[in-house]
């Protein structure tokens, strides 16, 4: 297996184990786009062009949770946001296999 470099905050928590709560250390979305990012980034390798800093709580989150223009009603946010919760998988804990290791 080869190394790869990603590149995140310094103030970024560290990976949790698989399987462990999400902690928004980023490693995942930054290795590549989970199924809805790859829809919004358009491509399917890479860091996802959604994921955000959090800089008052010094950890990563995904842009589309937060991205839903204020012309939707509310509805159909709502909505958008649940679809967004299910593809990202939220709360199903970390499935990100990437060892990580600061340097």
């Amino acid at each position: 297996m080869q190394a790869r470099v990603i590149l995140l905050h310094t103030m970024a928590p560290p990976k949790p184990a698989e399987g462990a709560a999400c902690n928004g250390c980023g490693v995942c979305c930054a290795a590549e786009p989970c199924p809805l990012g790859a829809l919004l980034s358009r491509k399917r390798h890479g860091r996802c062009v959604v994921l955000t800093w959090d800089e008052g709580q010094h950890h990563y989150r995904c842009g589309a949770l937060t991205a839903w223009s204020p012309r939707l009603p509310a509805w159909l946010a709502a909505w958008a946001r649940r679809m967004a919760l299910r593809w990202i998988s939220a709360g199903s804990g970390c499935d990100c296999s990437l060892q990580a290791s600061a340097h």
